[in-house]
């Protein structure tokens, strides 16, 4: 939908150097072709022309859609002019968070380097693991049987027959992933086994066994480290940054719920900090406007 809005300005004469192409009664601009072009990320030179064409050629089809959609009123549909609404919203709180986000504070060295040092297993100790992952279901409180017949169960293979004579429904997954790809409150505990052990990570609907299988050092030193660390300091700044604001806003807020819609007894209010400011619409999504939802989300760490 968001893609629709591009073409919904009101209609300019416009000098003919600021026109790309004529469609009908409508017309698209040189700064549309510009801005959707720009959204394709790192073109190379030599593929700049052909990029181009093609956008031209989609924004073409866009203006004779719209042009359609308007003639059949669709403009004026009530579920239409409700996603346009919607649309509308979301691009806004979107832009106050950027710009609440873009005014955080960069990493001072001292930071970048007390982050190296508390993270040896990112790091000065970082490893590539090859895993095998059992994801079972289960009740809460078959949790502690599941630990106990962990710590005595010889290999995977044995463990899954006792699921499959439990009748503990599991499904397994086998790879290799390097530490910055495995949750931080993971890693920490990871990084604590050995080859041929194995770990326990609870779930909403049972569990995570983790066994490793194997596990390479792979070391960064702090060179390398110093601009993903400092890209991570920052993610999390701006989603500090986020996260205050929104709490300020709601502190000052009157915010009084309707009917069914107050939160349950045993959720504190204060929850909402934790989701997205806006409903998330994927629809509406695209990489060069992220909701605020994914600024608070983008503190990962990514050394490849």
């Amino acid at each position: 939908m968001t893609g629709m809005l591009v073409g919904c300005s009101a209609k300019e004469d416009k000098p003919s150097s600021q026109v790309a192409v004529k469609v009908n009664k409508g017309e698209i601009s040189v700064h549309q072709v510009n801005d959707l072009l720009s959204r394709s990320g790192n073109i190379p030179p030599d593929q700049v022309a052909k990029a181009r064409s093609a956008t031209v050629e989609r924004l073409i089809d866009q203006e004779l859609l719209l042009e359609q959609a308007r003639s059949n009123k669709l403009d004026r549909n009530p579920n239409v002019m409700q996603m346009i609404e919607f649309s509308r919203r979301e691009i806004l709180a979107r832009a106050y968070g950027e710009q609440v986000a873009s005014g955080a504070a960069r990493p001072a060295e001292a930071q970048i380097s007390q982050f190296y040092d508390e993270h040896p297993e990112l790091f000065a100790k970082r490893r590539v693991y090859s895993l095998q992952e059992i994801n079972i279901q289960v009740a809460p409180d078959r949790l502690e049987e599941v630990r106990t017949h962990l710590q005595s169960a010889g290999n995977p293979q044995q463990l899954m027959t006792w699921f499959n004579e439990q009748k503990i429904p599991f499904t397994v997954n086998a790879g290799i992933k390097p530490a910055e790809q495995i949750p931080l409150e993971v890693l920490k505990n990871l990084a604590k086994l050995n080859p041929g052990q194995a770990g326990f990570v609870q779930t909403p609907t049972g569990g995570v066994l983790i066994f490793v299988v194997g596990a390479q050092e792979d070391p960064v030193d702090r060179v390398k480290a110093k601009p993903v660390i400092e890209g991570f300091l920052v993610n999390r700044a701006r989603a500090e940054s986020v996260k205050a604001e929104i709490k300020r806003l709601r502190e000052a807020a009157t915010i009084n719920y309707v009917g069914d819609f107050a939160p349950p007894a045993t959720e504190s209010p204060a929850t909402a900090e934790q989701g997205p400011v806006v409903p998330p619409n994927p629809k509406a999504e695209s990489e060069d406007a992220p909701s605020v939802q994914s600024i608070i989300e983008k503190g990962t760490i990514k050394l490849k």
